[in-house]
Protein backbone atom coordinates (compact mmCIF):
# COMPACT_ATOMS: atom_id res chain seq x y z
CA UNK A 1 0.00 0.00 0.00
CA UNK A 2 2.91 2.47 0.84
CA UNK A 3 4.38 2.06 -2.70
CA UNK A 4 0.99 2.57 -4.32
CA UNK A 5 0.69 5.94 -2.39
CA UNK A 6 3.91 6.93 -3.18
CA UNK A 7 3.37 6.00 -6.80
CA UNK A 8 0.18 8.27 -6.88
CA UNK A 9 2.39 10.65 -5.02
CA UNK A 10 4.96 10.98 -8.22
CA UNK A 11 2.05 10.74 -10.82
CA UNK A 12 0.17 13.86 -8.96
CA UNK A 13 3.02 15.64 -9.36
CA UNK A 14 3.69 14.93 -12.66
CA UNK A 15 0.33 15.72 -13.70
CA UNK A 16 0.87 18.83 -11.71
CA UNK A 17 3.91 19.94 -14.07
CA UNK A 18 2.96 19.16 -17.43
CA UNK A 19 0.73 21.88 -17.71
CA UNK A 20 3.70 23.87 -16.66
CA UNK A 21 6.03 22.35 -19.25
CA UNK A 22 3.59 22.46 -22.06
CA UNK A 23 2.49 26.40 -21.47
CA UNK A 24 6.71 27.30 -21.08
CA UNK A 25 6.83 26.78 -25.26
CA UNK A 26 5.54 30.05 -26.58
CA UNK A 27 2.21 28.75 -28.79
CA UNK A 28 2.08 25.88 -27.32
CA UNK A 29 3.01 23.44 -30.20
CA UNK A 30 3.53 20.50 -28.18
CA UNK A 31 0.26 18.88 -26.49
CA UNK A 32 0.36 18.54 -22.83
CA UNK A 33 -0.80 14.82 -23.48
CA UNK A 34 2.95 14.37 -25.04
CA UNK A 35 4.44 15.51 -21.51
CA UNK A 36 2.91 13.00 -19.69
CA UNK A 37 4.01 10.03 -21.45
CA UNK A 38 7.29 11.75 -21.89
CA UNK A 39 7.32 12.50 -18.09
CA UNK A 40 5.56 8.98 -17.16
CA UNK A 41 8.29 6.88 -18.72
CA UNK A 42 10.92 8.73 -17.42
CA UNK A 43 9.01 7.89 -13.78
CA UNK A 44 8.21 4.43 -14.98
CA UNK A 45 10.08 1.27 -14.38
CA UNK A 46 12.29 0.70 -16.77
CA UNK A 47 14.25 4.49 -15.85
CA UNK A 48 14.32 5.93 -12.33
CA UNK A 49 11.49 3.18 -11.30
CA UNK A 50 9.59 5.93 -9.33
CA UNK A 51 6.46 4.76 -10.41
CA UNK A 52 5.38 0.98 -9.61
CA UNK A 53 3.06 -0.87 -11.97
CA UNK A 54 0.70 -2.10 -9.25
CA UNK A 55 -2.81 -3.70 -9.54
CA UNK A 56 -4.14 -0.58 -7.97
CA UNK A 57 -2.81 2.20 -9.92
CA UNK A 58 -3.57 -0.11 -12.65
CA UNK A 59 -7.32 0.18 -12.47
CA UNK A 60 -6.96 3.70 -11.72
CA UNK A 61 -5.78 3.95 -15.01
CA UNK A 62 -8.28 1.84 -16.74
CA UNK A 63 -10.79 4.04 -15.27
CA UNK A 64 -8.72 7.12 -16.72
CA UNK A 65 -9.51 5.37 -19.97
CA UNK A 66 -12.61 4.76 -19.54
CA UNK A 67 -13.14 8.83 -18.02
CA UNK A 68 -11.69 9.66 -21.77
CA UNK A 69 -13.94 7.30 -24.05
CA UNK A 70 -16.91 8.56 -21.52
CA UNK A 71 -16.31 12.09 -22.71
CA UNK A 72 -15.34 11.43 -26.03
CA UNK A 73 -18.41 9.29 -26.49
CA UNK A 74 -20.75 12.27 -24.96
CA UNK A 75 -19.12 15.00 -27.00
CA UNK A 76 -19.83 13.44 -30.50
CA UNK A 77 -22.79 15.06 -32.61
CA UNK A 78 -24.92 11.92 -33.74
CA UNK A 79 -24.45 13.27 -37.37
CA UNK A 80 -21.31 13.05 -37.11
CA UNK A 81 -21.72 9.06 -37.49
CA UNK A 82 -25.41 8.94 -39.65
CA UNK A 83 -24.95 12.33 -41.22
CA UNK A 84 -23.34 12.21 -45.25
CA UNK A 85 -19.95 13.15 -43.75
CA UNK A 86 -20.23 10.21 -41.03
CA UNK A 87 -20.61 7.47 -43.87
CA UNK A 88 -17.65 8.70 -45.63
CA UNK A 89 -16.04 8.44 -42.80
CA UNK A 90 -17.19 4.93 -42.07
CA UNK A 91 -16.44 4.01 -46.02
CA UNK A 92 -13.00 5.34 -45.53
CA UNK A 93 -12.40 3.54 -42.28
CA UNK A 94 -13.51 0.41 -44.25
CA UNK A 95 -11.33 1.14 -46.80
CA UNK A 96 -8.45 1.82 -44.01
CA UNK A 97 -9.29 -1.98 -42.63
CA UNK A 98 -8.60 -3.80 -45.73
CA UNK A 99 -5.47 -1.69 -46.49
CA UNK A 100 -4.20 -2.69 -42.81
CA UNK A 101 -4.78 -6.47 -43.59
CA UNK A 102 -3.31 -6.07 -46.78
CA UNK A 103 -0.12 -4.77 -45.25
CA UNK A 104 0.22 -7.08 -42.18
CA UNK A 105 -0.10 -10.02 -44.95
CA UNK A 106 3.37 -8.67 -46.46
CA UNK A 107 4.66 -7.95 -42.97
CA UNK A 108 6.79 -10.87 -41.62
CA UNK A 109 6.64 -10.07 -38.54
CA UNK A 110 3.79 -10.34 -37.51
CA UNK A 111 0.67 -12.88 -38.78
CA UNK A 112 -3.01 -11.86 -40.59
CA UNK A 113 -4.04 -15.43 -38.89
CA UNK A 114 -2.79 -14.72 -35.65
CA UNK A 115 -3.81 -11.98 -32.27
CA UNK A 116 -0.70 -10.06 -32.84
CA UNK A 117 -1.23 -9.15 -36.74
CA UNK A 118 -5.04 -8.32 -36.02
CA UNK A 119 -4.17 -6.64 -33.20
CA UNK A 120 -1.60 -4.29 -35.50
CA UNK A 121 -4.23 -4.28 -38.16
CA UNK A 122 -6.42 -2.54 -36.05
CA UNK A 123 -3.86 -0.11 -34.71
CA UNK A 124 -2.96 1.08 -38.32
CA UNK A 125 -6.95 2.55 -38.22
CA UNK A 126 -7.30 4.43 -35.50
CA UNK A 127 -8.03 7.90 -34.87
CA UNK A 128 -7.79 9.40 -31.18
CA UNK A 129 -10.61 11.44 -31.34
CA UNK A 130 -10.58 11.54 -27.21
CA UNK A 131 -7.02 13.28 -27.41
CA UNK A 132 -7.67 15.18 -30.34
CA UNK A 133 -11.37 16.95 -29.07
CA UNK A 134 -9.34 18.94 -26.66
CA UNK A 135 -6.88 19.99 -28.67
CA UNK A 136 -9.22 21.42 -31.08
CA UNK A 137 -11.01 23.02 -28.81
CA UNK A 138 -7.68 24.52 -27.39
CA UNK A 139 -7.00 25.80 -30.82
CA UNK A 140 -10.10 27.25 -31.99
CA UNK A 141 -10.08 24.74 -34.91
CA UNK A 142 -12.99 22.56 -33.65
CA UNK A 143 -16.25 24.94 -35.11
CA UNK A 144 -14.47 25.27 -38.14
CA UNK A 145 -14.99 22.92 -41.52
CA UNK A 146 -11.29 21.75 -40.77
CA UNK A 147 -12.60 20.48 -36.88
CA UNK A 148 -15.83 19.15 -38.37
CA UNK A 149 -14.42 16.91 -41.37
CA UNK A 150 -11.81 16.18 -38.01
CA UNK A 151 -14.76 14.99 -36.07
CA UNK A 152 -16.55 13.34 -38.78
CA UNK A 153 -13.37 10.68 -40.22
CA UNK A 154 -12.28 10.90 -36.42
CA UNK A 155 -15.13 9.15 -34.71
CA UNK A 156 -15.26 6.26 -36.99
CA UNK A 157 -11.63 6.29 -36.63
CA UNK A 158 -12.49 5.61 -32.97
CA UNK A 159 -15.73 3.30 -32.55
CA UNK A 160 -15.09 1.52 -35.67
CA UNK A 161 -12.03 -0.15 -34.39
CA UNK A 162 -13.35 -0.55 -30.89
CA UNK A 163 -16.57 -2.62 -32.21
CA UNK A 164 -13.34 -4.51 -34.19
CA UNK A 165 -11.89 -5.12 -31.32
CA UNK A 166 -14.50 -6.61 -29.63
CA UNK A 167 -15.39 -9.23 -32.76
CA UNK A 168 -11.92 -9.68 -34.03
CA UNK A 169 -9.84 -10.03 -31.00
CA UNK A 170 -11.94 -11.92 -28.80
CA UNK A 171 -10.72 -16.00 -27.94
CA UNK A 172 -14.47 -17.21 -28.31
CA UNK A 173 -15.68 -18.34 -31.20
CA UNK A 174 -17.36 -15.67 -33.42
CA UNK A 175 -20.87 -16.67 -32.98
CA UNK A 176 -20.86 -16.48 -29.66
CA UNK A 177 -18.74 -13.19 -29.89
CA UNK A 178 -21.54 -11.63 -31.70
CA UNK A 179 -23.95 -13.03 -29.25
CA UNK A 180 -22.46 -11.40 -26.41
CA UNK A 181 -22.26 -8.36 -28.19
CA UNK A 182 -25.63 -8.09 -29.23
CA UNK A 183 -26.91 -8.67 -25.93
CA UNK A 184 -24.79 -6.34 -24.52
CA UNK A 185 -25.95 -3.65 -26.83
CA UNK A 186 -29.77 -4.66 -25.90
CA UNK A 187 -29.05 -4.07 -22.41
CA UNK A 188 -27.19 -0.91 -22.90
CA UNK A 189 -29.98 0.56 -25.00
CA UNK A 190 -32.17 -0.27 -22.27
CA UNK A 191 -30.27 1.86 -19.70
CA UNK A 192 -30.49 4.50 -22.20
CA UNK A 193 -34.18 4.14 -22.89
CA UNK A 194 -35.40 4.02 -19.17
CA UNK A 195 -33.56 7.29 -17.86
CA UNK A 196 -34.74 8.89 -20.95
CA UNK A 197 -38.29 7.85 -20.25
CA UNK A 198 -38.25 8.80 -16.41
CA UNK A 199 -36.86 12.16 -17.58
CA UNK A 200 -39.17 13.18 -20.51
CA UNK A 201 -42.41 11.50 -18.08
CA UNK A 202 -40.81 14.04 -15.14
CA UNK A 203 -40.85 10.89 -12.56
CA UNK A 204 -39.77 11.11 -8.86
CA UNK A 205 -35.99 9.69 -8.89
CA UNK A 206 -35.87 11.90 -12.23
CA UNK A 207 -36.42 15.08 -10.01
CA UNK A 208 -34.76 13.98 -7.13
CA UNK A 209 -31.68 13.46 -9.02
CA UNK A 210 -31.96 17.20 -10.87
CA UNK A 211 -32.92 18.74 -7.72
CA UNK A 212 -29.66 17.88 -5.91
CA UNK A 213 -27.19 18.22 -8.95
CA UNK A 214 -25.63 21.00 -7.06
CA UNK A 215 -26.06 19.94 -3.26
CA UNK A 216 -23.52 17.95 -1.44
CA UNK A 217 -25.29 14.57 -2.85
CA UNK A 218 -23.76 15.93 -6.47
CA UNK A 219 -26.72 12.98 -7.78
CA UNK A 220 -26.21 14.05 -11.38
CA UNK A 221 -22.31 13.31 -11.41
CA UNK A 222 -22.64 9.94 -9.02
CA UNK A 223 -25.65 9.13 -11.74
CA UNK A 224 -23.31 9.30 -14.55
CA UNK A 225 -20.39 7.57 -12.38
CA UNK A 226 -22.68 4.69 -11.90
CA UNK A 227 -23.54 4.43 -15.36
CA UNK A 228 -20.03 4.56 -16.55
CA UNK A 229 -18.24 2.27 -14.14
CA UNK A 230 -21.77 -0.20 -14.73
CA UNK A 231 -21.18 -0.08 -18.10
CA UNK A 232 -17.76 -1.04 -18.08
CA UNK A 233 -18.17 -3.69 -15.41
CA UNK A 234 -20.36 -5.22 -17.53
CA UNK A 235 -18.26 -5.52 -20.66
CA UNK A 236 -16.04 -6.92 -18.10
CA UNK A 237 -18.61 -9.60 -17.54
CA UNK A 238 -18.94 -9.97 -20.84
CA UNK A 239 -15.07 -10.16 -21.64
CA UNK A 240 -15.38 -7.27 -23.96
CA UNK A 241 -12.75 -4.40 -23.68
CA UNK A 242 -14.17 -1.58 -20.84
CA UNK A 243 -13.30 1.12 -24.14
CA UNK A 244 -17.12 -0.49 -25.52
CA UNK A 245 -18.32 0.25 -21.95
CA UNK A 246 -17.20 3.49 -21.57
CA UNK A 247 -18.35 4.69 -25.09
CA UNK A 248 -21.66 3.22 -24.80
CA UNK A 249 -21.76 5.25 -21.23
CA UNK A 250 -20.99 8.39 -23.29
CA UNK A 251 -23.31 7.98 -25.91
CA UNK A 252 -26.60 6.90 -23.41
CA UNK A 253 -25.94 10.59 -21.69
CA UNK A 254 -25.56 12.44 -24.87
CA UNK A 255 -29.23 10.51 -26.16
CA UNK A 256 -30.14 11.31 -22.43
CA UNK A 257 -29.45 14.91 -22.15
CA UNK A 258 -28.82 15.78 -25.79
CA UNK A 259 -29.38 19.51 -25.39
CA UNK A 260 -26.58 19.45 -23.09
CA UNK A 261 -25.48 20.62 -19.30
CA UNK A 262 -22.83 22.95 -18.97
CA UNK A 263 -22.50 22.21 -15.47
CA UNK A 264 -22.15 18.59 -15.53
CA UNK A 265 -19.80 18.73 -18.23
CA UNK A 266 -17.66 21.02 -16.24
CA UNK A 267 -17.54 18.44 -13.36
CA UNK A 268 -17.08 15.41 -15.28
CA UNK A 269 -14.10 17.12 -16.95
CA UNK A 270 -12.80 17.98 -13.86
CA UNK A 271 -13.13 14.96 -12.63
CA UNK A 272 -11.24 13.12 -15.98
CA UNK A 273 -8.86 15.68 -16.87
CA UNK A 274 -8.02 16.55 -13.29
CA UNK A 275 -7.11 13.05 -12.50
CA UNK A 276 -8.26 10.25 -14.02
CA UNK A 277 -7.20 10.97 -17.61
CA UNK A 278 -3.57 12.30 -16.90
CA UNK A 279 -2.82 9.35 -14.56
CA UNK A 280 -3.67 6.82 -17.52
CA UNK A 281 -1.56 8.91 -19.58
CA UNK A 282 1.42 9.01 -17.36
CA UNK A 283 0.75 5.20 -16.55
CA UNK A 284 0.43 4.69 -20.29
CA UNK A 285 4.35 5.97 -20.82
CA UNK A 286 5.73 4.17 -17.60
CA UNK A 287 4.98 0.91 -19.46
CA UNK A 288 7.08 1.72 -22.47
CA UNK A 289 10.12 0.23 -22.01
CA UNK A 290 13.05 2.43 -23.06
CA UNK A 291 15.22 -0.14 -23.86
CA UNK A 292 12.79 -1.98 -26.40
CA UNK A 293 12.54 1.15 -28.82
CA UNK A 294 16.14 1.36 -29.10
CA UNK A 295 16.46 -2.68 -29.73
CA UNK A 296 13.97 -2.24 -32.70
CA UNK A 297 14.03 1.32 -34.04
CA UNK A 298 12.78 0.52 -37.08
CA UNK A 299 9.71 -1.08 -36.05
CA UNK A 300 8.73 2.54 -34.53
CA UNK A 301 9.57 4.55 -37.77
CA UNK A 302 7.48 1.71 -39.70
CA UNK A 303 4.92 1.58 -38.00
CA UNK A 304 4.68 5.42 -37.92
CA UNK A 305 4.79 5.26 -41.31
CA UNK A 306 2.33 2.79 -42.47
CA UNK A 307 -0.15 4.65 -39.84
CA UNK A 308 0.23 7.70 -42.78
CA UNK A 309 -0.30 5.15 -45.80
CA UNK A 310 -2.96 3.59 -43.94
CA UNK A 311 -5.13 5.99 -42.39
CA UNK A 312 -3.88 9.84 -43.67
CA UNK A 313 -3.69 8.69 -47.34
CA UNK A 314 -7.48 7.36 -47.50
CA UNK A 315 -8.76 10.44 -46.16
CA UNK A 316 -6.74 12.73 -48.36
CA UNK A 317 -8.30 11.01 -51.27
CA UNK A 318 -11.48 10.58 -49.85
CA UNK A 319 -11.88 14.66 -49.25
CA UNK A 320 -10.25 14.91 -52.75
CA UNK A 321 -13.20 13.07 -54.51
CA UNK A 322 -16.30 13.80 -51.91
CA UNK A 323 -18.83 16.25 -53.70
CA UNK A 324 -18.51 18.36 -50.50
CA UNK A 325 -14.92 18.80 -49.82
CA UNK A 326 -13.56 18.62 -53.26
CA UNK A 327 -13.15 22.33 -53.30
CA UNK A 328 -10.98 22.05 -50.01
CA UNK A 329 -7.42 23.69 -50.79
CA UNK A 330 -4.54 20.97 -50.69
CA UNK A 331 -3.35 22.19 -47.04
CA UNK A 332 -7.01 22.02 -45.84
CA UNK A 333 -7.03 18.14 -46.47
CA UNK A 334 -3.69 17.24 -45.12
CA UNK A 335 -4.43 18.97 -41.87
CA UNK A 336 -7.94 16.93 -41.56
CA UNK A 337 -5.53 13.97 -42.56
CA UNK A 338 -2.71 14.82 -40.44
CA UNK A 339 -5.06 15.21 -37.34
CA UNK A 340 -7.00 11.95 -37.94
CA UNK A 341 -3.63 9.78 -37.81
CA UNK A 342 -2.80 10.88 -34.23
CA UNK A 343 -3.16 7.35 -32.48
CA UNK A 344 -2.77 6.18 -28.94
CA UNK A 345 -5.30 5.02 -26.49
CA UNK A 346 -6.53 2.60 -28.48
CA UNK A 347 -3.10 1.27 -29.59
CA UNK A 348 -2.63 0.69 -25.95
CA UNK A 349 -6.01 -0.81 -25.19
CA UNK A 350 -5.12 -3.74 -28.78
CA UNK A 351 -1.51 -4.23 -27.75
CA UNK A 352 -2.89 -4.76 -23.91
CA UNK A 353 -5.24 -7.87 -25.06
CA UNK A 354 -2.70 -9.09 -27.51
CA UNK A 355 -0.41 -9.00 -24.82
CA UNK A 356 -2.53 -10.59 -22.24
CA UNK A 357 -3.47 -12.95 -24.96
CA UNK A 358 0.10 -14.27 -25.19
CA UNK A 359 0.32 -13.25 -28.92
CA UNK A 360 2.43 -10.05 -28.39
CA UNK A 361 5.57 -9.76 -26.47
CA UNK A 362 5.94 -6.51 -24.12
CA UNK A 363 8.48 -5.20 -25.60
CA UNK A 364 6.93 -5.22 -29.20
CA UNK A 365 3.90 -3.37 -27.49
CA UNK A 366 6.07 -0.73 -25.80
CA UNK A 367 7.38 0.06 -29.38
CA UNK A 368 3.72 0.34 -30.79
CA UNK A 369 2.91 2.43 -27.90
CA UNK A 370 5.57 4.57 -28.29
CA UNK A 371 4.82 4.95 -31.91
CA UNK A 372 1.50 6.18 -30.91
CA UNK A 373 2.83 8.88 -28.70
CA UNK A 374 5.43 10.18 -30.95
CA UNK A 375 1.63 10.45 -33.45
CA UNK A 376 0.37 12.59 -30.25
CA UNK A 377 3.51 15.22 -30.43
CA UNK A 378 3.99 15.17 -34.72
CA UNK A 379 0.69 14.83 -36.12
CA UNK A 380 -0.83 18.02 -34.45
CA UNK A 381 2.28 19.55 -34.41
CA UNK A 382 2.57 19.40 -38.31
CA UNK A 383 -1.31 19.56 -38.97
CA UNK A 384 -0.89 23.37 -37.34
CA UNK A 385 1.76 24.21 -39.53
CA UNK A 386 -0.15 23.28 -42.32
CA UNK A 387 -3.59 24.82 -40.95
CA UNK A 388 -2.11 28.09 -40.40
CA UNK A 389 -1.01 28.04 -44.15
CA UNK A 390 -4.67 26.76 -45.08
CA UNK A 391 -6.81 29.45 -42.98
CA UNK A 392 -4.34 32.74 -43.46
CA UNK A 393 -4.68 35.10 -46.06
CA UNK A 394 -1.08 34.03 -48.25
CA UNK A 395 -0.60 36.48 -49.92
CA UNK A 396 -1.06 39.27 -47.36
CA UNK A 397 0.72 37.24 -44.74
CA UNK A 398 3.74 36.73 -47.35
CA UNK A 399 3.70 40.44 -47.51
CA UNK A 400 4.19 40.89 -44.10
CA UNK A 401 6.15 38.12 -42.56
CA UNK A 402 8.34 39.32 -45.72
CA UNK A 403 9.06 42.99 -43.94
CA UNK A 404 8.81 41.12 -40.28
CA UNK A 405 10.55 37.73 -40.70
CA UNK A 406 10.76 37.32 -37.08
CA UNK A 407 6.97 37.61 -36.25
CA UNK A 408 6.42 35.07 -38.98
CA UNK A 409 4.51 32.61 -36.09
CA UNK A 410 2.65 35.90 -34.86
CA UNK A 411 1.44 36.78 -38.16
CA UNK A 412 0.04 33.58 -39.18
CA UNK A 413 -2.21 33.16 -36.03
CA UNK A 414 -3.68 36.48 -36.86
CA UNK A 415 -5.03 36.07 -40.31
CA UNK A 416 -5.63 32.52 -38.81
CA UNK A 417 -7.88 34.35 -36.48
CA UNK A 418 -9.02 36.49 -39.03
CA UNK A 419 -10.43 33.59 -41.43
CA UNK A 420 -12.04 31.77 -38.26
CA UNK A 421 -14.14 35.38 -37.47
CA UNK A 422 -15.36 35.46 -41.02
CA UNK A 423 -16.12 31.55 -41.16
CA UNK A 424 -18.43 31.56 -37.77
CA UNK A 425 -19.77 34.71 -39.06
CA UNK A 426 -20.54 33.73 -42.86
CA UNK A 427 -22.28 30.83 -41.13
CA UNK A 428 -24.26 33.07 -38.96
CA UNK A 429 -25.27 35.28 -42.16
CA UNK A 430 -26.13 32.15 -43.87
CA UNK A 431 -28.23 30.99 -41.26
CA UNK A 432 -30.31 34.23 -41.24
CA UNK A 433 -30.69 34.18 -44.73
CA UNK A 434 -28.46 36.92 -45.57
CA UNK A 435 -26.29 37.22 -48.86
CA UNK A 436 -22.80 35.76 -47.83
CA UNK A 437 -21.11 39.31 -48.65
CA UNK A 438 -23.46 40.86 -45.86
CA UNK A 439 -20.83 39.06 -43.38
CA UNK A 440 -22.15 39.75 -39.85
CA UNK A 441 -20.31 40.18 -36.63
CA UNK A 442 -17.26 42.08 -38.35
CA UNK A 443 -15.85 45.77 -38.69
CA UNK A 444 -15.97 47.81 -42.11
CA UNK A 445 -11.88 47.24 -41.51
CA UNK A 446 -11.84 43.47 -40.91
CA UNK A 447 -14.16 42.98 -43.92
CA UNK A 448 -11.60 44.85 -46.25
CA UNK A 449 -8.47 42.97 -44.67
CA UNK A 450 -10.13 39.73 -45.23
CA UNK A 451 -11.69 40.50 -48.91
CA UNK A 452 -8.85 39.79 -51.20
CA UNK A 453 -9.43 39.86 -55.12
CA UNK A 454 -7.58 37.38 -57.79
CA UNK A 455 -4.46 38.95 -57.90
CA UNK A 456 -3.72 39.52 -54.74
CA UNK A 457 -4.48 43.20 -53.50
CA UNK A 458 -6.68 44.08 -50.87
CA UNK A 459 -9.73 45.40 -52.23
CA UNK A 460 -10.02 49.10 -51.78
CA UNK A 461 -12.48 50.80 -49.89
CA UNK A 462 -14.62 53.60 -51.83
CA UNK A 463 -17.08 56.34 -50.91
CA UNK A 464 -19.84 55.13 -53.18
CA UNK A 465 -22.31 55.48 -50.43
CA UNK A 466 -24.81 52.74 -50.37
CA UNK A 467 -24.69 51.71 -53.98
CA UNK A 468 -22.82 48.64 -55.44
CA UNK A 469 -19.66 48.92 -56.61
CA UNK A 470 -18.42 46.28 -59.05
CA UNK A 471 -14.71 44.76 -58.48
CA UNK A 472 -13.62 41.93 -61.35
CA UNK A 473 -17.67 41.24 -61.80
CA UNK A 474 -18.51 40.78 -58.34
CA UNK A 475 -21.05 43.53 -56.45
CA UNK A 476 -19.99 44.48 -53.04
CA UNK A 477 -22.12 46.98 -51.34
CA UNK A 478 -20.22 49.68 -49.52
CA UNK A 479 -22.03 51.43 -46.46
Amino acid sequence: MTVDFISLAVITLAAFLCPLFAAAIPGKPISETVFLLIVGMVCGPHVLGLVTLSDSVDLLSELGLAFLFLLAGYEIDPKSIIGPEGKRGLATWCISIVAAFGVVMLWPAFSVNSIDGIAVAIALTTTAIGTLLPILEEREILPTRIGQEVVAYGTWGELAPVLAMTLLLSTRAEWRTILVLVVFLALAVLVAVVPKRARDAGGRVFRFVQNNAETNSQMLVRTVTMLLVGLTALAEIFNLDIVLGAFAAGFILRYVIPEGNKAMEGKLRAIGYGFFIPLFFIVSGAKIDVTAIAANPVLLVVFIGLLLVVRALPIYLSLTTGATTRDMGFNEKLTIALYCTTALPLIVAVTTVAVNAGAMTQATSSVLVAAGGITVLIMPLLASLTVRAANADLTGAAREIKENPHRTAQILRQHRKLELQRHQAAKRAKAEGKQHGAVLGLTQEELLTLKVNESGEPAAQEEHGDRPVRHRGKAKTKR
